[in-house]
């Protein structure tokens, strides 16, 4: 590419570094190293840019690259690269554009399920069930063991009783290390916010 005009062509470099990022190249790190060869390239170009704003918004820098690439036609879901140009005109141009993971969520609320009640003794016959709606945002790439986790302590505790480590612990059953991991991601992907006034370590449910 020639990049004349860079604002005109920051969609040309955000296709190029997702391009680059879909190789997945390593086991783990690939966003890390994406990041890092990337910084180095716009240098090339004569861009002082630096790895802070990669810093302060990995999680949101790594879902936009999931969102360049990520397809669903039969949901209506197309991949683009509109988010990681935010980013970039923010990185490049110095805009103050916001980067909030929940502008990504391709779905904001889990669908209603049907389940299936327990057989009567008389008739025997099955009925079907629906949940509440649960109205709470996860990210489409999250893991289902991730997912499940996250679901299981909103249905516990929702938008009213705050937790902590030792709560979410004992509700999934997990020693302190994936609790900790935990917190930490659904803090990262905005879905819990610290409490305060309840001590350190407790947090909520984000609506």
């Amino acid at each position: 590419y020639s990049y004349d005009n860079i604002r005109d062509d920051i969609r040309h470099l955000s296709r190029f570094v997702a391009n680059l990022w879909q190789i997945h190249a390593f086991g783990e790190g690939n966003t890390r190293t994406t990041a890092v060869f990337f910084i180095k390239y716009l240098r090339t170009m004569g861009f002082d840019v630096t790895n802070d704003i990669f810093a302060e918004n990995a999680w949101y820098f790594r879902n936009a690259l999931v969102r360049a690439n990520y397809n669903d036609y039969s949901k209506g879901v197309h991949a683009t690269t509109e988010y990681l140009e935010s980013f970039m005109r923010n990185l490049l141009l110095g805009e103050h554009n916001e980067l909030h993971n929940r502008n990504m969520h391709i779905s904001g609320y889990f669908e209603k399920q049907d389940i299936e009640k327990a057989k009567q003794d008389i008739g025997d016959k099955k009925q079907d069930i629906e949940e509440p709606k649960q109205d709470i945002h996860i990210p489409e790439d999250v893991g289902n063991k991730t997912k499940n986790n996250i679901i299981s302590l909103f249905k516990k505790y929702g938008y009213e009783s705050f937790f902590g480590r030792s709560e979410v612990m004992e509700t999934l059953s997990i020693t302190a290390s994936p609790a900790s991991a935990l917190i930490k991601r659904m803090l990262d992907m905005e879905i819990i916010y610290p409490m305060k006034g309840k001590g350190k370590g407790k947090y909520l449910f984000k609506k």
